[in-house]
């Protein structure tokens, strides 16, 4: 494939797949992406100016996506809202991002005949209980429990629609919680991370004892191009790095990796519908398509991770101290 469009590629996950692609093909990259707060362009910064083209667009209008798609060979969909919490307190943006844009890129795809993937979550599947022996496989019913996790859900069951009522050569990938550079401090990782760089104690919701399936970015990356080039039309392949870990596990590695107390943490409220335990079982993906994640150690990928953060505060700051300024304006 000579040109790819990924939406999304200047958030998190996005960006570090343009980075994958640029380093490992020579496919020429073309980003949609509303530069929402959770997105930047320094994430792409370094990158070749004649591999990779950034448009400043919405996918849910179709004047701004069908022209961009009918210019590629495939499209991968990167582009959501994904943040739990804000979903909780407005749910229609994760209607419009992930419901809306999905539908109007596929009308695209179908249009101009063009290889499409679909890049979800494993919290469409809802949760498991913290004792269950079970993982989430390609078979399990759909269960989700928040806003963004049923808009997420729609915008999957958008796409096997459009494989089998208009042909349209799309494959879906569900994954894992990822960790990695370039993520936006509202998340798990990231935030525990800058909170325990500027001396504060990192808070956890509940009890900590919530479990999530750890993936570094990178092999999320190298999972979506495998897909891509070898996956086959129609099927839903889930990526995961066999990397359960509960949210306390990780928080005392971060503070450990400072020299503070495993103890050192507050615990807050819990969030409503919070998941207790997500895991994937990513045996399909690894015997058909002979995929294996890079980081098979957490806490290595970890350690890489915080040492990314301490080295690049002038990316994070900023997006901080917006943060902090939000809450406070709320009284939080």
């Amino acid at each position: 494939m000579d040109r790819i469009l990924v939406t999304g590629g200047a958030g998190f996950i996005g960006s570090n797949f343009v980075h994958h692609v640029v380093a490992t093909t020579d496919a020429h990259v073309t980003v949609l992406d509303k530069l929402t707060y959770a997105a930047t362009q320094e994430s792409l910064e370094g990158l070749p100016d004649d591999r990779v083209t950034l448009v400043i667009g919405d996918i849910a209008e179709p004047e701004v996506v069908e022209p961009l798609v009918a210019d590629v060979d495939a499209v991968v969909h990167y582009a959501a809202e994904s943040h739990n919490d804000n979903s909780l307190s407005d749910p229609g943006p994760f209607i419009r991002t992930n419901v809306v844009g999905t539908f109007t890129l596929l009308e695209a795809a179908r249009k101009h005949d063009k290889r499409f993937h679909h890049v979800s979550t494993d919290e469409v599947y809802g949760d498991l209980e913290l004792d269950d022996p079970k993982r989430f496989t390609e078979d399990t019913p759909y269960n989700p429990s928040s806003p963004y996790s049923a808009s997420k859900a729609g915008s999957d069951h958008l796409v096997r629609a459009w494989v089998r009522s208009f042909g349209v050569r799309a494959t879906i990938s569900n994954c894992s919680n990822n960790y990695g550079p370039w993520q936006h401090i509202e998340k798990f990782i990231p935030r525990q991370i800058t909170e325990v760089i500027d001396g504060r104690r990192p808070r956890v919701y509940g009890d900590g004892l919530n479990v999530r399936d750890w993936i570094h970015t990178e092999d999320h990356s190298s999972a979506v191009l495998a897909i891509l080039e070898r996956g086959r039309i129609g099927e839903t392949y889930l990526i995961g790095a066999d990397g359960e870990k509960n949210n306390l596990e990780v928080v005392q590695a971060i503070l450990r990796h400072f020299g503070r107390g495993d103890d050192d943490i507050e615990f807050v409220r819990d969030r409503a519908g919070h998941d207790r335990r997500y895991a994937i079982e990513s045996g399909k993906l690894r015997q058909e398509l002979d995929w294996r994640p890079q980081y098979q150690d957490f806490d290595a990928g970890l350690e890489a991770t915080i040492e990314w953060y301490v080295a690049n505060e002038a990316w994070w700051r900023p997006h901080k101290d917006a943060v902090e300024a939000a809450y406070a304006a709320k009284g939080q």
